[in-house]
């Protein structure tokens, strides 16, 4: 069982390693899901902790359909992120008619010149789920989908999450559940969607305030649930 767990700074990365997360995701702006964050912190985390870290690549929150500026920003800040080295992204853009942009998809992988990557939650707004998975499949470098099976929070998309991860079964990519997951629901979550990496935010925090710090005894109750559903 995955664990990844959001970090907004040096700090939160050092707890969450030592809470038992397996990875990170590294972002900034977190009411607006999530924006890239500055060099010196990707660095600083890079340089503070061991688990593996994916920094998020999205230059606004206005949508995730993005013009030839925004895709230009993206393929800079990935190229920087690559000089880190030992860092995967996290990036997700669409068309108008809510299918994968696969030609701003394409520049962007080059960019990343063989980082792992996470199409993050843009899943959840195209039209037709398992033909978007069947899209970001052909792309092996692609080993994540950070989605809630289109619903609201992962336990109310759990039947939808089920089918996708019954889809992705033999693929490069696996789902990774997110949104709305705690340390009450994650078990019966785990048996109706059969999904082996979940992703946190708020729930691992203070008073569930993504702006607090993480609650080292929620992180640990839910390292211990998905400790025992294997």
């Amino acid at each position: 069982m995955l664990l990844e767990i959001i970090a907004t700074t040096v700090k939160d990365a050092v707890m969450a390693e030592r809470g038992g997360a397996d990875r990170i995701e590294l972002i900034t702006a977190v009411r607006e899901g999530g924006l890239t964050p500055s060099l010196a912190l990707i660095e600083r985390v890079r340089e503070s902790v061991t688990i593996p870290v994916r920094v998020m690549v999205r230059p606004h929150a206005r949508s995730f359909r993005y013009d030839e500026e925004d895709i230009e920003v993206m393929r800079r800040d990935i190229t920087h992120i690559g000089s880190v080295g030992g860092l995967g992204i996290v990036i997700g853009m669409l068309q108008h008619d809510r299918t994968v942009d696969e030609e701003n998809l394409r520049t962007l992988l080059h960019a990343a010149d063989g980082m792992e990557v996470t199409f993050h939650r843009a899943f959840d707004e195209v039209r037709n789920q398992p033909e978007a998975l069947k899209v970001l499949s052909q792309y092996p470098e692609i080993t994540d989908i950070l989605t809630s099976g289109g619903a609201a929070t992962a336990p109310e998309g759990a039947d939808q999450l089920a089918k996708l991860n019954s889809l992705a079964a033999g693929q490069s990519l696996a789902i990774l559940a997110g949104a709305g997951l705690t340390e009450h629901n994650l078990e019966a979550f785990l048996q109706q969607s059969g999904v082996r990496r979940v992703h946190f935010g708020s729930a691992v925090r203070v008073n569930g305030d993504p702006l607090m710090l993480i609650d080292m005894e929620r992180l640990k109750a839910i390292r211990a649930i998905l400790n025992s559903s294997k």
